[in-house]
């Protein structure tokens, strides 16, 4: 199982020359491990194709505003589910401990919590374990799904696969709570000035930014 976990990483990385080359080798994994339901591999094609084919540039664009620029589909776990506060550095922590004891080392601006680079991580975890894991984030998975798919999103066909993997883990209660959050318009100038304005100045391995190259070169050599 860890050829979909690693391409499901390479999915929801930055798009580049590498990543585009990537995505024959991407659905191929997706259709023979058969981890994720055919009809969703079958819908996530379209997005492969153009991640694959079109033009670099507006695939990058589309992908800095609905992941870098908007903080309510922020790739990054830990911002839905401790925001800002002091606990979510405490947690980040914990998460490199568990990567370092299983042989996965970060470099120093690499964040652990970043979506791909978990998903990197759980293609070295036996099946069930990598499915427990995942699933502590069923909630956050599905309220990204609802938010792209309210924004008419492709990428949301990326969560509809990760939350059918963590389908026996789904909490109902904690995604009715995530969701009842107000979403953030990376176009709102003024609402960003506001939360720039009210944020808690921390400092600590959730500052760091995450450069997705690093990460994206460990997946090429075993995607492709």
């Amino acid at each position: 199982m860890a050829q979909t976990y690693r391409a499901l990483a390479v999915l929801l990385s930055y798009p580049t020359e590498e990543t585009a080359a990537l995505m024959p080798a991407v659905m191929e994994a997706l259709s023979s491990e058969l981890l994720v339901p055919a009809p969703i591999v079958s819908r996530l094609r379209s997005l492969a194709e153009d991640l694959e084919s079109g033009d670099l540039y507006e695939t990058q664009a589309r992908y800095v505003d609905l992941f870098d620029r908007t903080r309510s589909l922020s790739l990054q776990l830990y911002e839905h589910v401790h925001g800002e506060s002091r606990d979510r550095g405490q947690a980040m922590v914990e998460l490199l401990k568990l990567y370092s004891s299983h042989g996965l080392e970060l470099t120093a601006k690499e964040l652990p919590d970043h979506l791909p680079v978990f998903l990197e991580f759980l293609s070295q975890r036996p099946a069930d374990e990598a499915a427990a894991l995942l699933g502590q984030a069923a909630h956050v998975l599905e309220a990204l799904r609802e938010r792209l798919n309210k924004r008419e999103s492709i990428y949301a066909r990326v969560f509809d696969a990760l939350v059918a993997i963590v389908e026996a883990y789904r909490n109902p209660e904690a995604l009715k709570a995530l969701l009842q959050e107000p979403e953030d318009n990376p176009d709102d100038l003024e609402a960003l000035d506001r939360a720039w304005a009210e944020e808690q100045v921390t400092f600590g391995p959730d500052k760091v930014d995450c450069p997705k190259a690093a990460v994206l070169s460990r997946m090429k050599q075993e995607v492709a």
